[in-house]
């Protein structure tokens, strides 16, 4: 019984890659894919194919500096090594050729004559003139730069798993921390309650300023925890791709006006001057109002704390459709071009660490760094955008900023991942 031959074909494109293998196979050979360069020369030297296959344009090497490092080898030496391409042009094939190739197969591949040109290939045919040779010494820095180009590649690569892996490593380590932190905080946030009904203390507390600002005072301070928490577990399950939503009927009028209802007091000290008309904003819509919530909140803490005092907030919400346009504007002291890119990523900020400020409600107060990132995060999740647009950043004369979401009237919720 003869041998089966086998095949390696190396292509990026998963669609050819499939309709390629089962013609090979359908032919009687043994078929053996890679989606890159680095995994078919690994492959390659596993398994030492009788007829290798290389797309030219791939992402890490190209089907050029494949075959040149292959053919530096000696079981590779006078194996058939095929181009498959798109590019025509005599100055590509004489590339190609200069590289040690075998052949050429023009894409998008004819099925029905693949397995011709294979059986051809495998014969011993060629359908290239010989090069014209190349001196010992170029032959030599060709391989040599190649070689070099390969490690580069190899390292990049090993350095680039080595990251994915402290990403993952960073996403449960803060997933872990706010859940260890919750436990112990459910407990202050119920003793502070205990102190808060007991009768004794209120009355103490009514008849003694300094007490009742104490008790005031640690009651806002649990629930900056608690809020600061929640954004950590809000954005690890974004981060996770792991968020749900429970979606159901709301009105976007009564949960706006609720959303600002939080930051009262700080608007009035402020100064600042919130446009807001509730009738334009009574719609709706099915949507997890909780997260909702969370995301509109954030946007009003981030404009009340880039807008100086006496600034305007305006909310604006507008139906198109079975869409809604909702916008975020203020007249604060706006963003930096290159910061527009950036700021819904995770801990990011524009502000000096070292000017860092606990308030989220004082001018350029500061924050985690998490919260236009959960906004983000939480109205993807329900299938809508996100944006932000700013003249730039300007302290002395503020030019303002626009967030504008569009958000569909009934959530459509991206699939959670599986594993």
């Amino acid at each position: 019984m003869n041998k089966q031959q086998s095949i390696l074909y190396i292509e990026d494109d998963a669609a050819s890659r499939s309709l390629v293998e089962r013609a090979l196979r359908y032919g009687g050979y043994h078929v053996l894919v890679a989606d890159c360069g680095l995994d078919g020369i690994d492959l390659a030297r596993r398994t030492h194919p009788d007829l290798i296959l290389v797309d030219i344009n791939l992402p890490d090497l190209t089907g050029r500096e494949i075959t040149t490092m292959l053919r530096a080898e000696p079981p590779f030496a006078a194996t058939p090594i095929v181009a498959l391409t798109a590019m025509t042009l005599a100055e590509h094939r004489e590339l190609t050729q200069a590289a040690g190739i075998t052949g050429y197969m023009t894409k998008p591949i004819d099925i029905d004559h693949l397995l011709d040109r294979v059986a051809f290939y495998l014969n011993g045919g060629r359908d290239v003139t010989d090069a014209p040779p190349l001196n010992d010494a170029q032959t030599r820095y060709i391989r040599e730069v190649v070689s070099r180009l390969e490690m580069r590649i190899r390292d990049l690569e090993r350095m680039n798993r080595q990251l994915e892996r402290f990403d993952r490593m960073k996403d449960v380590f803060i997933q872990l921390t706010a859940h260890e932190l919750r436990t112990p905080l459910t407990l202050v946030v119920g003793y502070n309650r205990l102190l808060e009904e007991n009768p004794e203390l209120r009355s103490l507390g009514q008849g003694n300023p300094n007490l009742k600002m104490l008790f005031e005072g640690l009651t806002e301070s649990i629930l900056r925890m608690q809020n600061i928490i929640d954004e950590i577990l809000t954005i690890s399950r974004i981060m996770t791709n792991q968020i749900e939503l429970t979606v159901g009927p709301c009105n976007l009028g009564d949960l706006t006006e609720r959303a600002l209802q939080v930051f009262a007091r700080a608007i009035g000290d402020r100064r600042l001057t919130v446009q807001f008309n509730k009738a334009q904003w009574n719609t709706r819509i099915v949507a997890d109002w909780e997260l909702l919530s969370l995301a509109f909140r954030n946007l009003i803490s981030n404009a009340i704390k880039f807008t100086p005092d006496g600034g305007i907030i305006t909310l604006a919400c507008q139906q198109e459709s079975d869409r809604l346009r909702l916008t975020f504007r203020d007249t604060g002291i706006g963003i930096s071009p290159e910061d527009c890119g950036s700021i819904f990523e995770r801990f990011f900020s524009s502000e000096n660490p070292d000017l860092h400020s606990t308030s989220k409600t004082s001018f350029r107060g500061g924050g985690i760094g998490l919260g236009l990132a959960v906004v983000k995060g939480i109205i993807e999740a329900h299938g809508g955008q996100i944006s932000v647009e700013s003249p730039g950043f300007n302290l002395l004369a503020p030019p303002g900023t626009t967030f504008s979401i569009v958000l569909p009237l009934v959530a459509t919720p991206r699939p959670r991942a599986r594993g």
